[in-house]
């Protein structure tokens, strides 16, 4: 057998013990408690994220279904100005919104 092999073999054995709670090292016991509280801390966080990442599609949804509401009432606006217009026999040609407006004198 190798030096190597050897070496690797009590490594692993040394794990074996580890993991088994055959170890009676104090050290041992407190490098599993802080993987218990790594491995626990990993949980945690995966299902905040997962937890994050449907709320933020859901506000996604929301704000697209805000927007195509907001879209819906300024075409609705626009029509009733279009509508006012003709009603008051407005001649002068629609602003061009891009156009500033004059300020009115007083």
């Amino acid at each position: 057998m190798s030096m190597c092999a050897a070496g690797s073999r009590k490594v692993l054995n040394s794990m074996n013990r580890l993991l088994s709670g055959r170890e009676g090292n104090i050290g041992s016991v407190e490098s599993m408690s802080n993987f218990n509280t790594v491995v626990e801390r990993l949980r945690t966080l995966e299902n905040e994220r997962k937890n994050l990442l449907l709320e933020i599609e859901e506000l996604k949804k929301m704000a697209d279904s805000r927007a195509k509401a907001l879209e819906s009432e300024v075409s609705m606006l626009k029509e009733e100005v279009k509508s006012l217009r003709v009603l008051l026999g407005a001649d002068e040609p629609e602003p061009d919104p891009g156009q500033k407006k004059k300020p009115l004198r007083k």
